[in-house]
């Protein structure tokens, strides 16, 4: 009898489970090589699919039958029957399908123990063909790790990964008869040859006086210390100084000297990601850069088929990710989500702004890029002009290696402004200040002290830039407010924090409310941008309000460089800097790791279940309005009503959504502002009252309580 394992979509070619558990074992070895693993992912993929060698799933799958049939819980049975250390192996086969399971209990029917107590349809035919394969290596060393079971848990995400990964090629190659367009991209080689011809006019410049002189030196540094044998790196590059080009030198340059297979830009805003994609495809090609977050849709272009498909795994040279998509996927337990770990590996991973990294997690995030670093062949570099104090997140050992030249000198030197405290202001008093100012921009730390403060002046010149603007809309405003300072024409702005990374704007003089250091740092980042100004003619002047207000997330934050500045601290300094984070990452104490994650993996305790659950960077706190207003909009509105909702759907619309905390839409919602767009998303709602969102400044969130229509 021959046992099948696919038959294609005409039913005219068919796969063997021998077939496929042999050409799924073979890819997983190969993935699983990049770590020293290849014979852990063999075995996996030999066995992963053996219950399908029953008389239960062989009938169903010739008779195209509906019923189900569980045929991952018997090679995780079958390992766990063997000695040694197969029962790790369980865990990725049990979760082939359904996701990594927890340990659990065996009154739990969704735990690894309940599946081991599960009877399953006989499989024992698979011994016809499939040998047990011996387990030659173990996962780690065990005395060179401080936290055994947590790095146990990431090698099962990594085998996980070698095993789905390899499985769905392996399906897929079968399924499209081997037609499959998947391309990974041209080589590093080739990629550092084309970078190294895209800057060798910068590197003529000797003249460390000018700006370009500058940043020509930093980048001849970073070249060379690519050389460098594998480990953590700092970036700490001040705004101007040319840190996207230069990162991208050491990551090319170290990773052919090391044989590395990709590039991983993790970066905390789609703003950044989508202004560094654009460099690096005008120097390496469209072909060898992947973008990789939420507002990126391949799905809708055949032409971008063979993007979407390098998605899936990350099969590109250079990768451009999200906070959120790098972490969650390292901490999920789907094999959507960890189908690309294994190629995580063996890369050089550049967190830029990395002073965002997520630090009510940060002690899990540390501990994962140690284990990258440790065992995974990972290279990473922190990137950012204000660095976060991680020193103590790490093994003693562990030595950082700072990669821009005389670090300092470059600080003062491409120092663009003067920070001047003004104490505490009324709105009025602020507002007054404003109206006199040429070309300003002021940051708040709230959306509706913006609407606020902007109702003060509202006038031609003034602007207002929030997220109560949709996202196209604001790119529509941001547009303007450059032709307007590139005209030389007045323009104060009104914003929150999201012009203070990724938006390219050059201002006179900034205002900022009190903040983060880092936050305030980078505010300053937009004035006297270009440095054509003077020293003492660029200012930024920071205040506070005379009324307290809560800002969500950012009390510590606040305090903490409130403390600062009243001992008389100079605000850029770096020495300030890292007392901040170091202040900041005391007070947090066990906040920094809010979920308790690390505590998920213990002896007998394996929650890769509950971990992926939890480990959520953006909490579910806001619920989404989608303003109809334009042509486009309200023709999607109407597709998503009549047509559901996919995926591609729903990646346009967010180009047209606001989203409000749960206290401000129940005030609109009362007013009958809002009506659901399905019954099917609770959380998702169109705006019926056009006159509530306006052209200069978006949805408006002064609902006075008594609107409420009474029927």
């Amino acid at each position: 009898m021959e046992y099948l394992a696919h038959i294609d979509r005409d039913n005219d070619r068919v796969q063997s489970v021998k077939e496929h558990l042999q050409g799924t074992a073979k890819l997983a070895e190969s993935f699983a090589e990049s770590f020293g693993s290849g014979d852990w992912g063999y075995c996996c993929g030999l066995l992963h699919d053996v219950g399908k060698y029953s008389e239960a799933f062989q009938t169903k799958i010739r008779e195209n039958g509906n019923q189900m049939v569980d045929h991952a819980t018997a090679g995780a049975q079958l390992c766990l029957s063997e000695k040694g250390f197969y029962w790790i192996a369980a865990f990725c086969i049990a979760g082939h399908h359904a996701g990594i399971p927890d340990y659990g209990n065996a009154s739990d029917t969704r735990s690894l123990r309940g599946r081991m107590e599960k009877k399953i349809p006989d499989y024992q035919a698979f011994r016809e063909e499939i040998a047990v394969p011996e387990l030659r290596t173990q996962p780690f060393d065990p005395s060179k790790t401080k936290n055994s079971c947590f790095s146990l848990s990431v090698f099962v995400r990594m085998i996980y990964s070698c095993l789905v990964d390899a499985d769905f090629l392996d399906t897929e190659y079968f399924m499209t008869d081997g037609k499959t367009l998947r391309d990974a991209g041209e080589s590093m080689e080739i990629l550092m040859k084309k970078l190294d011809a895209y800057i060798s006019p910068w590197l003529r410049n000797k003249d460390t006086d000018t700006v370009n002189g500058r940043r020509t030196e930093i980048l001849k540094h970073c070249i060379e210390n690519g050389k460098m044998g594998r480990g953590l790196f700092r970036l700490t590059v001040p705004t101007g100084g040319g840190k996207t080009v230069a990162s991208l030198a050491f990551a090319l340059h170290h990773a052919v000297r090391h044989c590395m297979d990709r590039i991983i830009y993790v970066i905390p805003y789609t703003s950044i990601i989508e202004q560094n994609a654009q460099v690096f495809r005008e120097i390496l090609g469209d072909q060898n850069v992947l973008e990789n977050h939420y507002n990126v849709d391949y799905e809708s272009s055949e032409e971008l088929k063979l993007m979407q498909l390098a998605a899936e795994n990350w099969d590109k040279p250079v990768v451009i990710t999200t906070n959120v998509q790098f972490f969650e996927s390292l901490f999920s337990n789907r094999s959507s989500k960890c189908r690309k770990l294994h190629n995580i590996t063996n890369s050089v991973i550049v967190f830029d702004e990395a002073q965002m990294l997520p630090s009510e997690y940060l002690r899990p995030c540390t501990a994962m890029m140690e284990e990258l670093l440790v065992r995974y062949g990972s290279s990473i570099v922190l990137c950012t002009a204000t660095q976060p104090a991680l020193a103590s997140f790490f093994p003693k050992e562990r030595k950082v290696v700072e990669l821009c030249p005389r670090m300092e000198e470059q600080f003062r030197f491409f120092r663009r402004a003067i920070y001047q405290p003004m104490g505490t202001v009324s709105e009025e008093e602020l507002a007054e200040k404003l109206e006199c100012e040429y070309q300003a921009l002021c940051i708040v730390n709230t959306k509706k002290r913006a609407q606020a403060l902007y109702q003060k002046l509202k006038k031609d010149g003034v602007y207002h830039l929030s997220t109560t603007m949709y996202p196209k809309h604001r790119r529509q405003v941001l547009e303007k407010i450059r032709q307007r300072l590139k005209a030389g024409k007045p323009c104060v702005v009104i914003s929150t924090s999201l012009v203070e990374a990724g938006v390219d704007l050059d201002f006179g003089a900034v205002y900022r409310q009190l903040a983060g250091v880092d936050s305030m740092i980078q505010a300053a980042g937009r004035c006297n941008r270009e440095g054509k100004r003077t020293l003492e003619e660029s200012r930024v002047y920071v205040f506070q309000f005379e009324e307290k207000e809560r800002v969500l997330g950012q009390r510590q934050q606040i305090e903490v460089s409130s403390h600062l500045l009243a001992e008389g601290k100079e605000i850029s300094s770096l020495e300030t800097v890292e007392e901040y984070f170091r202040m900041l990452y005391h007070f947090r104490g066990e906040n920094l790791d809010k979920k308790k994650i690390m505590e998920e993996f213990q002896p007998n305790k394996y929650n890769f279940a509950k971990v992926g659950k939890d480990f959520r960077l953006i909490e579910e706190k806001t619920k989404t309005i989608f303003i109809p207003r334009e042509a486009e909009a309200a023709e999607l509105l109407m597709k998503m009503k009549h047509q559901g909702y996919t995926k591609s759907n729903m990646r346009r619309a967010g180009q047209f959504c606001v989203q409000v905390y749960d206290n401000d839409l129940e005030k609109l919602n009362g007013a009958g502002m809002l009506r659901p767009v399905s019954e099917d998303m609770e959380d998702f709602f169109e705006l019926v009252q056009e006159q509530q969102y306006t052209d200069d400044m978006g949805l408006d969130l002064a609902v006075d309580s008594g609107m409420a229509l009474i029927w």
